[in-house]
């Protein structure tokens, strides 16, 4: 026992074989793909640039208001970690079913000489990592905004690290311990299927609780009895209980020059008291845990897909015919990806009930300025939820295929009808959505007819052509061997085709602004019309030539890839 003790490997030399994989994959990835290290640099630093500009001149405006614009902003970055908790918390409980029971490299370290808190540390160390890093690159150009407007010297980087540490450990420990119970009642495949359900059932609860407490309120100070009410709030804490208040807390006294220890005795006194709890869970379960986690999940057999559908489609070639009903059938089977549809509900209702509270149409004057910018702006936000939607459902329908393509490309079946079919599955249901949002949200704002038209066209010619270049990057940069679908959107395929979509919704809407802006305005004010008709005229060919180009070259290129393919 002295002996098995004595040549335990380090806590350091356990972490070893991850972070020296994660650099030889980059070296590989910097010598094989040099332009695609350097886009996703360039990416990520326009949205860093862009997060803290924002940041930046909105504690800037906070900074200047007398009283209460110290305590707006500590309200506001609590309200930004508790998002961050939320999203850590469901990130750790999914993270934790991999890295503890169904990683690859278990069955070496399970009969492997190592004690049982090394190997939870180490797991532990490892999912947060996996799970914490996207949080981690969000808040960083935060808090240096903050760092900055408050001029937290030289040792603010010091203090924002120190009280983020254990913020980020908190969470990974109760996400684990769910995990690790959740494993000891279900077989780990199944609890993958039940995790995605429950966590797609908590952001739900937590996006509608958040939404219809009606945040916005804080901007409104009208809206309360007197002042002394509107302080109150603002110096009440969202939850004392939460790390999320301790970390704010912490920051924002290190800012203002608040001699409190208190938030950092909570955050460094609990985290490792979370961490023993969760050691002691972890050795009376865990192997339990494991040993149920190697059970497979039953599988219950279910019905063809037809009936209604197949006769609605029986006017199609049979090979096209069969490729959508296996597109249809595979997608419900996959709990995660038809529970998204949950979450998409809800983001659209939230969307909805935005548009609703905006006060264009209270009684007061509202500038007509303001009008036609919300206006744009409302059909910009419907191309960027469409955008979204196609990088879950359409981009990765190539890469859903799997390992099975190889038997796709030696079958006698033409790969043009696989694309036909996986496009026009995506488009159909995209399309309705399209038209939904934007003929609801017109009618929310009071849109005449001649908005209602342009954005009705624009949204059906944008939704073809989005389809169109989230199934051409999808077999360009295509994941074949990832074994969770919802890490297939946040690849660099994934980035490049949200990048290009948004880059055509940004040029329609600028070739569209001026002359549609011109005509609202001849509609509001009976101004002479001069020359808007040519060029509204000329707006439109140029939206419906660049739509239709990003459409058919697209397509065309992904049918060439697929066609290439070689297994």
């Amino acid at each position: 026992m002295t002996t098995a003790s004595a040549v335990q490997p380090s806590l350091w030399t356990m972490l070893t074989p991850k972070w020296r994989s994660v650099l030889a994959r980059l070296r590989q990835e910097q010598s094989s793909a040099g332009g695609r290290v350097l886009l996703l640099a360039l990416v990520g630093l326009v949205f860093w640039a862009a997060v803290f500009g924002i940041a930046y001149r909105v504690l800037s405006y906070f900074r200047g208001v007398a009283e209460i614009g110290n305590l707006m902003a500590g309200k506001v970055l609590g309200v930004i970690l508790l998002a961050f908790l939320s999203l850590l918390l469901l990130s750790n409980i999914i993270t934790a079913l991999s890295t503890f029971f169904l990683a690859k490299d278990l069955d070496l370290l399970i009969a492997a000489p190592i004690g049982g808190s090394r190997l939870y540390l180490s797991k532990l160390a490892e999912t947060i990592v996996h799970s914490s890093w996207m949080v981690a690159l969000l808040a960083l150009p935060i808090f240096t905004a903050y760092g900055i407007v408050y001029q937290g010297g030289p040792w603010f980087p010091v203090v924002a690290l120190a009280a983020f540490i254990p913020y980020l450990v908190m969470p990974a420990v109760v996400g684990t311990a769910i995990t690790l119970i959740l494993v000891n009642v279900f077989p780990a495949r199944r609890t993958r299927e039940l995790l995605g359900l429950m966590a797609t059932g908590t952001i739900v609860i937590a996006l509608a609780v958040l939404r219809f407490l009606r945040p916005e309120q804080l901007a409104q100070p009208e809206g309360f009895k007197n002042l002394v009410d509107y302080l109150a709030v603002l110096r009440t804490p969202t939850s004392t209980l939460l790390p999320s208040e301790w970390t704010a807390a912490m920051i924002m006294n290190w800012l203002l020059h608040i001699g409190d220890p208190w938030p950092i005795v909570k955050l460094w006194g609990v985290a490792p008291v979370a961490v023993a709890l969760g050691w002691l869970l972890h050795r009376w379960l865990y192997h339990r845990g494991f040993s149920k986690a190697q059970e497979g999940a039953e599988r219950k057999i279910r019905r063809p897909l037809r009936g209604p559908v197949a006769g609605f489609l029986r006017f199609l070639p049979v090979s096209k015919r069969e490729f959508i009903l296996k597109d249809l059938r595979l997608f419900f089977r996959d709990n995660t990806q038809w529970s998204q549809l949950i979450l998409l509900a809800v983001l659209l209702m939230v969307y909805l009930f935005n548009i609703k509270s905006l006060p264009l149409h209270s009684g007061e004057r509202v500038p007509f300025r303001l009008v036609t910018l919300i206006s744009f702006l409302n059909l910009g936000l419907a191309g960027f939820v469409l955008s979204a939607v196609a990088a879950r459902f359409i981009f990765p329908a190539i890469s859903l295929e799997g390992r099975q393509m190889w038997l796709l490309r030696s079958s006698p079946l033409d790969p043009q009808a696989m694309l036909w079919s996986k496009y026009w599955v995506g488009t159909v249901p995209l399309l309705v959505l399209a038209l939904a949002i934007t003929v609801f949200t017109n009618w929310l704002l009071h849109a005449g007819a001649f908005m209602m038209a342009v954005a009705v066209g624009t949204i059906v010619l944008y939704t073809l052509a989005a389809s169109a270049l989230a199934l051409s990057f999808g077999a360009l940069y295509p994941q074949f061997g990832t074994e969770n679908a919802a890490q297939i959107p946040t690849s660099f395929g994934g980035l490049v085709y949200m990048m290009s979509s948004l880059s055509l919704l940004a040029a329609i809407i600028m070739v569209q602004a001026r002359p549609v802006t011109a005509r609202l305005r001849i509609d509001q004010f009976s101004y002479p019309s001069g020359h808007t008709t040519a060029e509204l005229v000329a707006a439109g060919a140029i939206v419906v030539v660049t739509c239709a180009a990003a459409t058919i070259i697209p397509l065309r290129m992904a049918l060439r890839t697929v066609e290439r393919m070689e297994w």
